[in-house]
């Protein structure tokens, strides 16, 4: 690592931690010519491969860019986007491996989608699995139907009994 100070090519690694929710390294170096010291992080760059075969970085902007015109009008906030962001991007990382198709990065989006607004997810799924006729969209519906419906069970079997006096 050179030198930010005298540009001498060799650093010796003082201390090592971890960042950014384990994404990155933190390392605080001392110089051996000028004997400052000075931190770097390193992070694995994750980078998209678009359709077109362009690679890019990946970017949480463009996520919630993404998601924001999904969400125009509807009840979800700033903070909503930026966590939602960041599950696509664990879950894109989780995967290990250091180039990721965009098709994949759509896939991570849609689950975290659906759980925030359930309106936001038919617009973006009706873009990203180009929806091309109203059965399309009938059959998207009547999935996050079962879905709910099947939440709605799960949730009824494990709820106390009802006590005479509660209604």
């Amino acid at each position: 690592m050179r030198c930010p100070f005298c540009r001498h090519p060799d650093s010796r690694v003082i201390d090592s931690r971890t960042a950014d929710d384990g994404t990155a390294t933190r390392r605080r170096r001392s110089c051996a010519s000028c004997a400052k010291r000075f931190t770097t992080v390193e992070e694995a760059v994750l980078a998209v491969v678009k359709r077109s075969g362009v690679t890019e970085p990946f970017s949480r902007q463009k996520v919630v860019g993404g998601v924001r015109r999904a969400c125009q009008g509807r009840p979800v906030d700033e903070d909503d986007l930026q966590q939602l962001a960041h599950k696509v991007e664990e879950n894109v990382r989780a995967g290990g491996v250091a180039e990721v198709p965009s098709h994949e990065v759509g896939l991570a989006i849609l689950g975290p989608l659906r759980e925030l607004d359930e309106v936001a997810y038919l617009r973006f799924a009706s873009v990203y699995r180009s929806f091309s006729s109203i059965d399309d969209f009938e059959k998207e519906i009547a999935d996050l139907r079962s879905r709910v419906a099947g939440e709605a069970t799960v949730d009824q079997v494990g709820a106390p009994p009802a006590q005479a006096g509660d209604a």
